[in-house]
């Protein structure tokens, strides 16, 4: 029996692992289905990783090469290339792969850091024919990058998100011309930098609350309709844009990779798909903890590393010295924020403050973020700017919560 089981071999697993092995743990095996550690930082050749967490600007393949490096101080067992398959409440992970056949491994702790998925076109429903030529952009991303594949010549990007916003700049620096960056909201999905660098800097243009309506062509792509939206996201009949092109990107965003979680009977934030955690990142079902983007979407990988080194240490101090104990504090969502990680949070169990992310549902301007239990407020921040692309986070200090029962608030109030 492993004292702790990490799913995942990217960014997230390779931190939560660390961590674990930091505070105490001597038995841990991370498990990945791909042929190499990293995770999706093997493909993110461009810069700008690591800024918060190593101070210097990385590559997605530097970065994770530190981590991996780290983790080769550790007597941390890997099983690459193996599939885990299922994950159950008593902590017995199934899995299978070619150096070991189908092996059922018990563990003391288990931690999901299994990452996202991308939505695709079926789960947006594009009318049209059903050409070759349609690809989420993380798929592109993957054949340029790692298989040397260039997927098409002439290309339109539907979505603003990271993804698509960095591919519109990738398949511009290998050759392709494209043509456009749509977006069925008002507002980008991406980072403010991704933008300007991606977009901007290439005078790639930007067609916001317009979506593609129609996709034309027989064995490949050779036409997309785009339209304007309205305040509902419906077509307005009359704004229709036709683009001649071969290559239909998707950047329409990310889902946690949330299977596994389920299976293992972890309780599941409708907001977020992910699991729904607890201050150290513990889900509903004692000794399994997720971190990463299978728990929330994150944008920042530094975010990420810190997230999931909460979760190894979490992870450690389970199998070392029990669970947690302690009365918990539902955390929800006010006016203006999507959702809140973590949902639910024990004061007995923080030593110092609580680190809460979560992300808008609007653009704001200048603003103060507010934490309140009940119509007291307990603190503000404030903030120049608020974009839904760009997730935010606060830290509230533990002694604020301790006469706090039931449950606070996160709100933005305008300025």
């Amino acid at each position: 029996m492993y004292e702790l089981i990490v799913v995942g071999g990217g960014p997230a697993g390779l931190a939560a692992a660390c961590a674990a092995w930091e505070n105490g743990l001597r038995s841990i095996l991370i498990v990945e289905r791909d042929r190499d550690l990293g995770g999706i930082l093997n493909q993110c050749i461009h810069n700008g990783f690591g800024l918060t967490w190593f101070k210097e600007e990385l590559t997605g393949p530097e970065y994770a090469h530190r981590f991996i490096e780290m983790l080769s101080q550790t007597g941390v067992e890997v099983r690459t290339d193996t599939m885990v398959l299922d994950v159950t409440p008593d902590l017995q992970v199934h899995m299978t792969g070619p150096a070991t056949g189908y092996r059922i491994e018990r563990a003391k702790s288990v931690i999901l850091a299994m990452g996202c998925r991308e939505r695709t076109r079926g789960a947006i429903g594009i009318p049209g024919t059903r050409p070759a030529g349609v690809y989420t952009a993380g798929a592109a991303q993957r054949y340029v990058n790692v298989e040397g594949w260039l997927p098409g010549k002439r290309v339109v990007i539907l979505g603003s998100g990271d993804i698509g916003l960095i591919m519109a700049r990738r398949m511009t620096l290998e050759g392709a011309k494209v043509l456009a960056c749509v977006e069925v909201m008002p507002y980008s999905g991406g980072l403010t930098r991704n933008i300007v660098q991606c977009l901007q800097d290439f005078d790639i243009p930007l067609y916001l609350s317009h979506t593609v309506t129609q996709i034309r062509g027989r064995d490949r792509v050779e036409q997309v309709v785009v339209s304007q939206v309205d305040e509902s996201r419906r077509p307005i009949p009359g704004t229709e844009m036709v683009f001649d092109c071969d290559t239909l990107l998707l950047s329409v965003g990310l889902i946690p990779e949330n299977e596994l979680t389920e299976r293992a009977g972890v309780a599941l934030d409708p907001r977020t798909k992910g699991a729904l955690v607890y201050e150290n990142m513990e889900t509903s079902v004692p000794g399994i903890f997720t971190c990463g983007n299978v728990t929330h979407v994150h944008d920042l990988v530094d975010f990420v590393s810190a997230e999931s080194q909460r979760a190894g240490a979490a992870a450690a101090k389970f199998v070392l010295q029990g669970p947690a104990a302690g009365e918990s504090i539902a955390l929800k969502n006010g006016f203006g924020v999507s959702y809140t990680v973590p949902q639910r949070v024990r004061p007995q169990n923080v030593e110092k403050a609580v680190n809460v992310f979560f992300r808008v549902n609007r653009i704001f301007g200048k603003n103060e973020i507010a934490v309140r239990a009940g119509e007291r407020e307990l603190c503000h921040f404030k903030r120049d700017r608020l974009a839904p692309g760009e997730m935010e986070n606060i830290t509230v200090p533990v002694k604020l919560l301790e006469d706090v029962t039931g449950e606070i608030t996160v709100e933005i109030r305008e300025v």
